[in-house]
């Protein structure tokens, strides 16, 4: 039990330990910090970090920085499919990455462990990898689906560094490394074809796998926490939380998991069409650590769904909103001080136990937010019947 809810077992011993598959399959992990985690949200509000892309666009990047050296040439000098020949002509040569931030882990791991960095100088206790996109599936785009177990792995080390160093000094301040596991550029529920409304681009076996692989590489980086993030489709979501299931149990271990939805528009529903609390309900079933809502809207049109969330959720409550809705350049206008005006009235309303950024927000808008809402209480989880 923590602040008098009832707590799910994968929560409260995340890391009892059993018989693995296959030894093959052990990998070395962050050590157990869910109790020290657990202490700090029953405590104060935790400090999401903000947007990674919107950061990596202020350095006007070209199609030369996202390949770097092992990628001048369009391919993967470490690496090449069976049976072909890396050169001229080749075919690869001519797939731009300019876009594909994930890569930059890899190519540019300076600016990625900055952007961590700044945002953890600004206040935030959680910070997420540079993974949005590092699934199979996702990185097909790029022809760089062998990448996926490298650049979670690499994404996580990278956070894991910054978050040890700025923790190193300030110990009475812990810093913890989320590692993002993205909604891929796939729905397992929709058809991506008006003409087909029967065809899917993607099973849930396909997006199991892209997911498992992606976790593994995740939890060997020294990720503390997993999120499934930006939630459209929540049977992709399922397929996910199925995945890190099946990868806890090969490794004889569990991490904490969060689980962030994404209301599309003004209809309050999700892509798959389903309301807040129906999304709750369909994935209460995970335990999850924490259940919110990112992306797609900004803190004004978020508030209702938050407040539906706070009420019929029995664990803690996340919110990292957009910094309002895009301009007509693409860009995002809402201050520092709009937002963090906004999101601290979330928090007094009783609301929130994790509070961050999404897209349009910088270190300027989360040390604004941390402010804000420092010296308020975190959301109580309320005590609600068993579902039968």
């Amino acid at each position: 039990m923590i602040n008098g809810a009832r707590k799910p077992s994968r929560f409260v011993a995340p890391f009892v330990f059993a018989a693995p598959r296959r030894l093959a399959e052990m990998i070395m992990m962050q050590p157990d910090r869910t109790s020290e985690l657990a202490a700090l949200l029953a405590k104060r509000l935790l400090i999401l970090d903000g947007a990674m892309g919107t950061m990596i666009q202020r350095h006007g990047l070209q199609e030369a920085d996202y390949r770097g050296e092992r990628f001048a040439g369009g391919y993967d000098v470490l690496f090449a499919a069976e049976g072909h020949a890396h050169g001229a002509g080749c075919g690869c040569e001519s797939h731009d990455q300019r876009g594909n931030n994930d890569l930059l882990t890899l190519t540019r791991p300076d600016i990625i462990r900055d952007i961590h960095r700044q945002y953890l100088e600004a206040g935030a206790d959680l910070v997420e990898t540079n993974t949005f996109n590092s699934t199979s599936i996702s990185l097909a785009d790029y022809r760089l689906q062998h990448l996926v177990r490298e650049l979670n792995r690499e994404g996580a080390r990278l956070a894991r560094i910054e978050c040890d160093a700025i923790e190193a000094r300030d110990p009475a301040k812990p810093r913890f490394v989320i590692g993002v596991l993205g909604p891929t550029s796939r729905t397992a529920s929709l058809s991506p074809d008006v003409n087909r409304p029967g065809f899917r681009a993607t099973s849930f076996d396909e997006l199991a796998e892209a997911y498992r692989e992606a976790a593994h590489g995740l939890i060997e980086g020294g990720a503390d926490i997993l999120m499934v993030e930006t939630i459209f489709d929540t049977l992709n979501a399922k397929a996910a939380l199925f995945a890190i299931d099946d990868v806890f149990e090969s490794i004889g271990a569990r991490l904490p998991v969060m689980i962030s939805g994404t209301i599309t528009d003004a209809s309050g529903r999700t892509l798959s069409g389903q309301t807040a609390e129906a999304f709750w309900y369909s994935l209460r079933h995970a335990q999850p650590l924490a259940i919110g809502l990112n992306c797609a809207l900004g803190a004004k049109d978020l508030r209702q769904h938050i407040d539906v969330l706070a009420q019929v959720a029995d664990t803690y409550v996340s919110c990292h909103p957009n910094a309002g809705l895009p301009n007509a350049f693409g860009g995002y206008d809402e201050t520092p001080e709009d937002m963090a005006g906004v999101l601290r009235e979330f928090a007094a309303s009783g609301l929130l136990n994790l509070v961050g950024g999404c897209c349009g927000s910088s270190p300027d808008h989360i040390a604004a937010i941390a402010a804000a809402v420092a010296g308020l209480p975190p959301r109580a989880i309320p005590q609600l019947e068993q579902a039968a």
